[in-house]
C-alpha cells in the first residue's frame, strides 16, 4: 500500500510539472516576447507542425531513383540566374574623339525558365526565357553619372551534347545563338541613349544533378557576345558596346 501511495505522489508531482509547463508555455504565447506577435507564434508552430509531418511522410515513402533524360524527354528547370555584362568600351564624340569616358552596365539577378527537349539520347536543344534590368552609366575621371535604364529580354537557344547516359549525374556543353531585345528605356539625367537589338554567339556549361523521382538540381554558366551600337543625345556622343555578358544559373529541374 505504502508502495501505490509512493507511485500516486510521483505521478501527482509529474501530472503538476506538466501542467506548469503547459501554463508556463501558454502564457508565453498569450504574452509573446517584444517583437513577436501572437499569431506569429503559432503560426509558426503550425508550420512546423506541417513540415514536421511532411517529413515524416517523405521518409515513410520510398523514394523513387531519378534517371538520366531520355531521347523525347523534356526538362523544365526554374533557375536564378545572374546576367553580368563585362562591358568598359569607349564613350567617342561624333568625330570620334576619345572623351575619357567609358560605359558601364550593371549586373542583374532575376528568375528565368530553361527548357530542354532531348532530341536523342545524347544531344538536346534548350531555350531560355527571361528578362533582366540594367544601369546604364558613363564613368571616368570625377565622372559616375547614370544615363539610363533599359529591360533587356535576352533569350537563348543552344544544343546540348550530354556524354553520359547512366547514373545521377548529367554534364553538358552546348552552343547557339541569343538575341538581345531592348525595351522600357529610361533616360536619366537629362541624357537621351538608343540601344540597337541584335543577335549573338552563345557557349554554354553545365550539369543536372539528380535528386528523386523527376527532380534534379540543375547549374549552368553561359558566355554570350553581343555588340551594340548605342548613340547618346542624338548621336553627339556614340560607343560601340560589347556586353559579352556572362549568364550564371542554378534551379531545379523537373523531367516530362
Amino acid at each position: 500500500m505504502r508502495h501505490f501511495r509512493h507511485l500516486t505522489q510521483i505521478k501527482a508531482r509529474k501530472a503538476d510539472t506538466a501542467h506548469a509547463s503547459f501554463r508556463r508555455w501558454d502564457a508565453w504565447c498569450e504574452i509573446p516576447p517584444p517583437g513577436m506577435s501572437q499569431m506569429t507564434i503559432r503560426t509558426a508552430l503550425l508550420a512546423l507542425a506541417v513540415v514536421a509531418g511532411a517529413a515524416g511522410a517523405a521518409q515513410a515513402q520510398t523514394a523513387e531513383p531519378w534517371s538520366p533524360p531520355r531521347a523525347g524527354d523534356w526538362i523544365v528547370t526554374g533557375r536564378l540566374t545572374q546576367v553580368a555584362p563585362t562591358t568598359e568600351d569607349k564613350i567617342l564624340t561624333a568625330a570620334g574623339a576619345d572623351t575619357g569616358l567609358r560605359v558601364d552596365v550593371s549586373d542583374d539577378l532575376m528568375p528565368t525558365l530553361g527548357f530542354t527537349y532531348f532530341l536523342t539520347d545524347h544531344f538536346a536543344v534548350e531555350a531560355i526565357l527571361g528578362t533582366t534590368q540594367h544601369e546604364i552609366r558613363a564613368q571616368g575621371g570625377a565622372t559616375d553619372v547614370v544615363v539610363h535604364e533599359t529591360w533587356v529580354l535576352p533569350p537563348v537557344v543552344t544544343v546540348q551534347y550530354r556524354p553520359l547516359t547512366e547514373g545521377s549525374f548529367s554534364p553538358y556543353v552546348g552552343a547557339g545563338v541569343n538575341a538581345m531585345l531592348f525595351y522600357s528605356g529610361d533616360d536619366q539625367n537629362g541624357f537621351t541613349v538608343d540601344l540597337d537589338d541584335g543577335l549573338g554567339l552563345a557557349l554554354q556549361a553545365g550539369a543536372d544533378v539528380g535528386l528523386t523521382g523527376p527532380w534534379s538540381l540543375n547549374v549552368d554558366v553561359k558566355k554570350v557576345w553581343f555588340n551594340t551600337d548605342a548613340e547618346i543625345n542624338g548621336g553627339a556622343l556614340t560607343s560601340d558596346v560589347d556586353l559579352d555578358p556572362w549568364v550564371l544559373s542554378v534551379g531545379v529541374g523537373r523531367k516530362f
